[in-house]
């Protein structure tokens, strides 16, 4: 606790070779070899015309001889994986390929951005998720999380912590701030991997069709606060995400993410340079900017990602949704429930970086 100062908050799959039940082209050319001979002077007994022949030897399958398998082997499963790349490409070519109306991608995502941001996932951070099973299997559910790290890799890790480990194979759908949209390439980016504008609207729409949702309520003011204020969750905006999910009676998952405070770790902020860039902050950490561009790269923290038991609003009436002291009280249950997770994982860590 000393080291956070906190404060009283991927077809081959079975490329398997059909080896198993693969059998060999043709069988043995050798016939079956003779018996042992007898004793000395033993007569042996003459074989019985018509008798049944000695069965053949068993087929080789092992893998000694791969050649002889039907469909198996590295090439097959080579020439597999060339098949089905060239295939993606003349889809992505062609544009053969659909999106939904915000612009998600999901074979794009699938195939591509996943791979992409899996091995900073599993090699870099490490990341370690618990109680996925907490978030529905089905139906529209909004996950609200803690938000940090100067950069927004908390919610791209989030997001890979749910389509990677969830067993019913959910995808993410994040809301995402107006800046992230007005940004060449991670606009388009954005778009692709299914985020949308963090608007009542969008996240709406989203949950009535039966989407996956996830917000991060304390916006710039979470992920520019000072290293000093780190594990202090800032203030839940007006809880906004509590009226959208009384409208459409999803259940809320709180969720607290430990590890992403200390990738960058913001020492000051340069106004100055912020309000030149158009930027909501400008940090200064101890390696950016003066190491230029090997400053931007993140610390390899440990990451913890807790979902927690989920909060339903099913059982509110249509009204409740305007209700300013329903909202307040709702906002603040998921709030301490974050909080407190988060003092509880941080007790629990060993390291920041182990």
């Amino acid at each position: 606790m000393a080291d956070a100062k906190v404060i009283p908050f991927d077809d081959d799959r079975s490329r398997g070779s059909r080896g198993a039940g693969s059998r060999r082209r043709g069988g043995s050319a050798e016939s079956a070899p003779a018996g042992d001979e007898g004793p000395v002077g033993e007569v042996q007994p003459l074989p019985v015309r018509g008798a049944a022949e000695d069965p053949a030897p068993e087929p080789d399958v092992s893998p000694a001889a791969p050649s002889a398998v039907e469909g198996g082997g590295a090439d097959g499963g080579l020439e597999r994986r060339v098949a089905a790349g060239l295939s993606f490409l003349r889809r992505r070519l062609t544009g053969d390929y659909a999106v939904d109306d915000f612009g998600y991608d999901a074979e794009l995502t699938d195939q591509v951005l996943m791979s992409l941001l899996r091995p900073m996932y599993e090699k870099y951070f490490r990341v370690e998720v618990k109680g996925v099973e907490n978030i529905p299997a089905e139906g529209g559910a909004l996950i609200v999380a803690n938000h940090s790290g100067t950069l927004p890799l908390d919610g791209l890790m989030m997001q890979v912590a749910v389509h990677d480990h969830h067993p019913a194979d959910r995808h993410l759908r994040l809301l995402a701030a107006d800046l992230v949209f007005v940004l060449p390439v991670v606009n388009e980016l954005a778009r692709k991997l299914g985020h949308t504008l963090a608007c009542a609207e969008d996240a709406e729409r989203l949950l009535a069709q039966g989407e996956l949702v996830g917000v991060m309520p304390e916006g710039f003011k979470g992920i520019g606060k000072p290293f000093g204020e780190r594990y202090k969750l800032q203030r839940f905006g007006r809880g906004g995400f509590v009226s959208t999910a009384l409208r459409q009676g999803a259940p809320i998952v709180p969720c607290s993410i430990v590890g992403a405070e200390e990738i960058y770790p913001m020492i000051g902020n340069s106004k100055t340079l912020a309000r030149l860039l158009g930027f909501p902050y400008f940090p200064l950490t101890p390696t950016f900017p003066w190491l230029g561009p090997l400053g931007a790269v993140p610390l390899p923290t440990k990451w913890t990602i807790q979902f927690g038991e989920p909060i339903p609003t099913d059982g509110y009436a249509p009204e409740a949704a305007e209700d300013p002291v329903l909202m307040f009280n709702l906002t603040d249950q998921v709030r301490e429930q974050i909080q407190h997770t988060l003092y509880k994982l941080l007790v629990q860590r060993r390291s920041v970086f182990f």
